[in-house]
């Protein structure tokens, strides 16, 4: 692919922090480089004069545009796209995106919008990719089921368009790893204290409960062939 294959430009290119492509020598396609994890400084002047906006960086990156889109009421009115810059974005993953750069934002910036479950929780934060609990030992619920009462190696969380919105993967043996997985709207843990880790980031205190759930409105992502 080269990068005269990309055609049908619309919407910004936001790349976040030093190490995403901004794609600057493809024709046509307007790129505005920002901080990694951007915020509202940066991304809330954006949302007046685009309504798709092409995100280049991490699963962490993705987060944070989309947190300000939900700040501002914006999540029914903007259609996202998104660039990994990590062969390991679990966003990448879920979703089938590609992981070359201009194969990605070919299909970012011509591609359709194939809304998927936009995730929440409960201190204002989202999770686009991955959630992660280690090393846990709590009572957790997904909606109704019992999905912990003790220890764990690990709890997953991850969007699911099968369901109600989210896909529970518990582990609770060292030897036996092999998980349960459930299925639900919502996750809700009360815990010893634990640091829970969204889209790789892990967050800035140890608390005894947590919750995870799906938004009223999805979140409109750019993941189909036009």
């Amino acid at each position: 692919m080269t990068v005269t294959e990309v055609l049908r430009v619309r919407g910004l290119v936001v790349a976040c922090g030093d190490e995403a492509a901004g794609f600057e020598e493809v024709d046509d396609v307007e790129s505005i480089r920002v901080p990694s994890r951007p915020g509202k400084a940066e991304i809330d002047p954006l949302l007046g004069e685009h309504d798709h906006l092409v995100v280049s960086g991490t699963d962490a990156d993705l987060a944070a545009v989309v947190v300000r889109l939900l700040r501002k009421d914006a999540i029914s009115g903007v259609s996202v796209g998104f660039v990994p810059s990590s062969p390991d974005s679990a966003v990448a993953a879920l979703w089938a995106l590609p992981k070359t750069p201009l194969q990605a934002l070919a299909l970012a910036l011509r591609g359709e919008v194939d809304p998927v479950p936009l995730i929440r929780d409960d201190v204002g934060g989202v999770l686009v990719g991955r959630g992660a609990l280690r090393l846990v030992r709590g009572v957790a619920y997904a909606d109704e089921q019992v999905a912990l009462r003790g220890p764990a190696t690990s709890i997953e969380v991850t969007p699911d368009p099968g369901g109600p919105g989210l896909a529970v993967r518990v582990v609770k043996g060292t030897i036996f790893k092999r998980p349960t997985t459930l299925y639900s709207r919502a996750f809700q843990i009360g815990c010893i204290p634990t640091r829970p880790v969204s889209d790789d980031v892990v967050h800035d205190r140890a608390v005894n409960k947590w919750t995870w759930y799906r938004h009223t409105q999805d979140l409109r992502l750019v993941r189909s062939p036009a």
